[in-house]
């Protein structure tokens, strides 16, 4: 039964991953600063500790009674973190839903499998597989094979990328994505890959918060199990650190672009502007809030990460044919980039069975 509540939980966060851009195509008239910096804000500030105050009690308690070498670590992993956030949303809006999502959540899942290693080869933690094990063992072996497939994934879909640059001309291109951009949108694609992996590693670090909330559950509730909101309360901090990076570099972009004016722009629909762009910061929290109910049936491993990414981008990509990103163009670009998702899936699942070893 935990198994099946797992695979429900995992999925509807990954559905709530894939989907979360969608409102903001329907922003008018604002700058993507402008609806990034309000979809941040509920995001990363307002929604989830809401959702920590409905389901954890006394939640706030729990992080000031943490150790300051706890909160300093998870917020810096939310920070690292935050960059990826902030460029994956570039990255959709350069490449769009499918191709973008693709790249980004495959480097995702082969950086969220080495990173680990490598920081443990540097220092050596009992308990904890080092790069150099990772050579020496079939699972690790296994591993480093999934992340090199999942390269040849992305290097297939990014050629689907340029034969779609190369067919459709630059008004047919912005009819699905209005900003296309191949170069632009793989270089930063790649960028957010590598660091969005570092909110797994957020979870890690603010595991002794999310223990405490675990164990206050189980005490006055012994028969009740695992806490499934438990990872709630880590989520307030590390997406502290996610809306420190997104606020300065919106705020930085909104000056330099004199789009705050966005905001007194009576010209434009404002107030579905905020409410689109609070759909999106909402689904886009939505999808730790499941991801963290799923984390507590199946455990921060393989089979949660495989799960969480295999579904985002199986979403983002049922929205990019929604969306008619690939209309026009010849069968042999579709035939490409349907291969390079399913080398990057693939590759999810190589990774997934190897940490299980």
């Amino acid at each position: 039964m935990n198994a099946l509540l797992g695979v429900i939980f995992h999925s509807i966060g990954g559905f709530a991953s894939g989907s979360f851009y969608m409102p903001y195509n329907k922003v008018r008239g604002w700058k993507w600063e402008s609806y990034w910096m309000v979809g941040g804000l509920f995001a990363w500030l307002i929604v989830p500790p809401l959702a920590a105050y409905f389901t954890v009690p006394g939640f706030a308690g729990i992080i000031a009674g943490s150790s300051m070498q706890i909160l300093t670590i998870t917020y810096v992993m939310g920070l690292l973190w935050g960059i990826g956030g902030l460029s994956y949303g570039l990255g959709v809006r350069y490449l769009g839903m499918s191709l973008g999502n693709s790249v980004v959540l495959g480097f995702c899942a082969a950086f969220g499998a080495i990173v680990p290693s490598l920081y443990y080869s540097i220092n050596p933690t009992p308990g904890k597989v080092s790069f150099t094990d990772m050579l020496s063992a079939p699972g690790g072996q296994l591993v480093l094979l999934g992340v090199l497939v999942c390269l040849i994934g992305i290097a297939v879909s990014g050629k689907a990328g340029l034969m779609k640059e190369r067919e459709l001309s630059k008004e047919m291109q912005q009819a699905s994505v209005p900003e296309f951009s191949l170069v632009k949108g793989l270089v930063i694609a790649v960028l957010s890959g590598i660091l969005s992996s570092f909110f797994n590693f957020g979870i890690e670090a603010g595991k002794p918060m999310a223990h405490v909330a675990n164990e206050m559950w189980k005490t006055a509730n012994p028969l009740q199990g695992e806490f499934i909101f438990q990872n709630n309360v880590t989520f307030v901090v590390i997406l502290w650190g996610g809306l420190t990076t997104n606020f300065i570099w919106t705020t930085i972009l909104s000056l330099q672009n004199k789009s705050f004016t966005d905001f007194v722009n009576t010209s434009t629909p404002r107030t579905m502007n905020v409410v689109f762009s609070a759909m999106a910061g909402t689904a886009w929290f939505m999808q730790f809030f499941f991801y963290g109910m799923g984390e507590s049936k199946l455990g921060n491993g393989a089979s949660s990460w495989i799960l969480h990414m295999s579904t985002i981008i199986l979403t983002a990509n049922m929205w990019g044919i929604y969306r008619k990103e690939w209309t026009g163009v010849a069968a042999s670009t579709k035939w490409t980039i349907t291969a390079g998702i399913a080398i990057i899936l693939f590759s999810v699942v190589l990774v997934g069975i190897g940490n299980s070893m």
